[in-house]
């Protein structure tokens, strides 16, 4: 999938927005320093800093960025620890770290570089899974030779191999697939070491506060949500993209950067990608793009991903798609995964195409309770917390599809869902 990214035409300087995408890529060593200036704060100082900051992970879970760090810092000792940036970016809806690491690579060296400082880690990895973004990576990684040391780790492409015991597991010399926890990475990671994990976004902002501070980061942002978040809109819209917006800001300005008007654009919005929830456009577009706005709205904020389904779309049909997919994506290592996703998969397909929508909804409640919270990883949850969220939101549907599938259903997919096989993608 290719998004066409937009950003704001001018820079309003550091308090304002865009803080993390610069307006064309800043593209050299040189040029990076030129525009952004050294860090000021390192170490424990800086621990300290992001603590005050509230920055929380911008890869989905929106953990105090903060409390990790030190967790690892308290545990490294005479061994040391082990860092890894998460450029992954394995929802196949999201392009806001890629369109991080093109456009200001360097910002996230910095982060990368600061934090293995803070923790004492010795080590530290930037992991992708594109052959392209790799290599550009490596070049500007050996700009900073003397300087910093990174190593680029190209992983599998697949979907769970960005969770953070997957990366651990491979980087140990295994597949790339989730461990049962705990220990967790920041416990005992990378050869045993305390391992911080952490979202490339999430390490562009730790740079960005060694220079400016607690105080800035905040200027930005809502009080329970502070600083600015990259968020990926997509589906039916008319200009996707990749948007800076300061984290708080109501998800009817959110999407209209991306040309959508209201709830006549709008039937639903899809919130946090495939491991999201569906909210009601009537009910969405008031919502505050932040994790607890979403959280209370019944839905996630995750990794930054609004789709959008238009008034002739079919929720049910859409849901149906990305299940099917996520069941392909299983690691095969857990029965929840193995056995119940593909069994959701069918129910959701017989629902959404006919085969018997009545025993599709009783199936699909029933297994969902089954997976929830089962396995090494959130896979099943995630999948059970979307069926769900379809069967809420598009009830009035489950009811006419009882009758057999609507035009929606038959006609051409919103948004794009990657082939259903095991690790590939379009």
């Amino acid at each position: 999938m290719t998004i066409e990214m937009e950003v704001p035409p001018a820079e309003t300087g550091p308090a304002r927005l865009p803080r993390l995408l610069p307006p064309v890529p800043v593209r050299g060593l040189r040029a990076h320093d030129e525009r952004y200036g050294p860090v000021r704060l390192c170490g424990e100082a800086l621990i300290a800093e992001v603590e005050r900051s509230g920055l929380t992970g911008r890869g989905g879970a929106a953990f105090p960025a903060g409390r990790k760090l030190r967790s690892v810092a308290d545990r490294a000792g005479r061994r040391g620890a082990v860092l890894i940036a998460n450029g992954m970016e394995s929802e196949p809806l999201s392009a806001k770290d890629a369109s991080l690491l093109a456009r200001a690579p360097h910002l996230v060296l910095d982060g990368i570089a600061l934090a293995a400082e803070a923790v004492g880690a010795d080590q530290a990895y930037l992991c992708v899974h594109r052959p392209g973004q790799a290599e550009e990576l490596s070049a500007a990684a050996a700009e900073r030779a003397g300087r910093d040391a990174v190593t680029i780790a190209l992983l599998p492409d697949r979907y769970v191999a960005s969770e953070a015991s997957a990366l651990v597991n491979y980087l140990n010399g295994g597949p790339a697939v989730p461990l049962f926890t705990p220990p967790r990475p920041f416990e005992r990671g990378v050869r045993g070491r305390p391992t911080l994990v952490s979202n490339v976004e999430t390490l562009a902002n730790v740079a960005l506060i060694s220079r400016h501070g607690a105080g800035w980061f905040r200027s930005a942002g809502a009080p329970d949500a502070p600083g600015s978040a990259l968020v990926t809109v997509t589906g039916a819209v008319r200009r996707p993209g990749v948007h800076e917006i300061a984290l708080g800001t109501p998800l009817r300005d959110v999407l209209a950067l991306a040309g959508v008007s209201g709830t006549s654009d709008a039937q639903a919005v899809l919130a946090g990608g495939y491991f999201g929830s569906w909210l009601p456009g009537r009910i969405a577009l008031g919502v505050p793009a932040s994790a607890p706005g979403l959280r209370a709205a019944g839905a996630s904020f995750g990794a930054g991903i609004l789709m959008v389904l238009p008034p002739a779309g079919c929720g049910l049909a859409e849901t149906a798609r990305v299940i099917r997919y996520l069941a392909g994506q299983s690691a095969g290592q857990c029965g929840p995964c193995l056995h119940g996703l593909p069994e959701i998969a069918t129910a959701m397909e017989r629902l959404a195409f006919g085969g018997g929508p009545g025993r599709a909804v009783r199936a699909l409640t029933e297994l969902c309770a089954l997976v929830e919270g089962r396995g090494a990883c959130h896979l099943p949850g995630g999948v059970a917390r979307l069926a769900a969220s379809a069967l809420r939101v598009f009830s009035d549907d489950v009811r006419h599809h009882q009758r057999g599938p609507c035009a929606g259903a038959r006609g051409r997919a919103a948004f794009w869902v990657p082939p259903a096989g095991p690790g590939e993608r379009a």
